[in-house]
């Protein structure tokens, strides 16, 4: 005897049933997996709550107790009180919040206040002695390489890396690399201009 064949409505509702019963399952097992990993481990989860983070920022070690979510920009403003790093596009494509880490510029938007765990920070208020200003500082006032002053903490950050780095041998290249700053007021000739005089007090070669 042939075996009988199922109508269309018990197919839809066998195959219903099942995508219920999967997704519960599915459901279930995201949600005790990561006890279940932490009771095996012995190791807390990370979860939404607030951790110590210690940092080094300017030559000061501090540990702030953060969420792991916060980003070094908002640890350094709204937890530090150094608001000379700027939040502007909060995108990573204005480069108003650029910050020294080890020595390379980055994003502090960009960066999760616990990535930069055990380096050493420099911002803004980190480049000049006291109160004689960095050489790159005191080059921007004389070349007047800015206008309103909001980007200029980034780009000063963002100048010194490019001297340091070997990348101001000419206007040509220092506008290639200094092209993650962006100056809504236009300063750019200003800005060039403070950067080689910089580099040539600095006795690097053009």
């Amino acid at each position: 005897m042939a075996p009988k064949d199922d109508s269309p409505d018990e197919i839809n509702l066998g195959r219903r049933n099942f995508l219920k019963s999967t997704g519960v399952v599915g459901l279930a097992a995201a949600v005790v997996a990561p006890h279940e990993t932490e009771a095996q481990t012995g190791v807390p989860a990370v979860g939404p709550g607030e951790v110590p983070v210690r940092l080094t920022v300017n030559g000061r070690a501090v540990t702030l107790n953060i969420e792991p979510r916060v980003t070094l920009l908002d640890a350094l403003r709204e937890r530090m009180g150094l608001t000379g790093t700027k939040k502007g596009c909060d995108h990573g494509q204005c480069g108003a919040c650029t910050v020294h880490i080890d020595g390379r510029r980055v994003n502090a938007c960009l960066t999760l206040a616990m990535q930069a765990e055990g380096s050493r920070i420099v911002t803004i208020e980190g480049l000049a002695r006291g109160e004689e200003l960095h050489p790159v500082q005191a080059a921007f006032i004389e070349r007047d390489g800015f206008q309103c002053g909001y980007c200029t903490p980034g780009q000063i950050m963002s100048a010194v890396a490019c001297i340091e780095e070997g990348h101001a041998r000419s206007e040509a290249e220092i506008a290639e690399w200094m092209s993650g700053n962006i100056c809504r007021c236009g300063a750019y000739n200003g800005i060039r201009g403070a950067i080689v005089d910089a580099r040539n007090r600095s006795g690097r070669p053009a």
